[in-house]
């Protein structure tokens, strides 16, 4: 079950981050977000009524009118992983920011993974942003002519961290 994550989850969130990534960055990432009032929306994944997925979005500052937003972090524990949970978060997150208004998403993430959701380094080639030029670093426009004319994207305080 994929559901918007409450107050509540928090504690089990960090737990998901703490448990999916090799240290505490994603986790304290999460936190500082929520904490700056950058985190524009986080879903979480539910097995046998425990957090054991989640992914979060934030804003982005861009030289434009439009909504930009950015994925990062999206998380599933070990035992939990390779069973579609991961994906399930990023289409049910994709859709909400379809649903909230956003142009575009940025990610800086795996160049195996996030391509079957429609990212890729080409529209992201049109961003000025700390992560341009690198492979990791992709884009996907939600909207016609969301990458179509150069932009520039600056992310939250907190991704200075990591």
């Amino acid at each position: 079950m994929i559901r918007h994550a409450r107050a509540a989850d928090h504690a089990a969130i960090r737990a998901v981050n703490l448990a999916a990534f090799p240290g505490a960055a994603e986790a304290d990432l999460v936190e500082q977000l929520r904490a700056d009032g950058d985190a524009a929306f986080e879903l979480v994944a539910e097995a046998g009524g425990a957090v054991v997925g989640h992914i979060l979005f934030s804003r982005l500052w861009a030289d434009s009118v439009n909504l930009y937003l950015a994925l990062a972090p999206m998380a599933v524990v070990p035992g939990e992983q390779r069973r579609g949970l991961g994906s399930d978060l990023v289409r049910a997150g994709l859709d909400f920011c379809k649903e909230c208004g956003a142009h575009g998403v940025v990610v800086l993430g795996h160049v195996d993974y996030y391509p079957r959701f429609g990212f890729s380094a080409e529209p992201a080639a049109q961003i000025s942003s700390p992560y341009a030029g690198s492979p990791a670093f992709m884009a996907l426009a939600l909207e016609d002519g969301a990458f179509d004319a150069r932009l520039t994207l600056a992310y939250p305080d907190a991704f200075k961290g990591l």
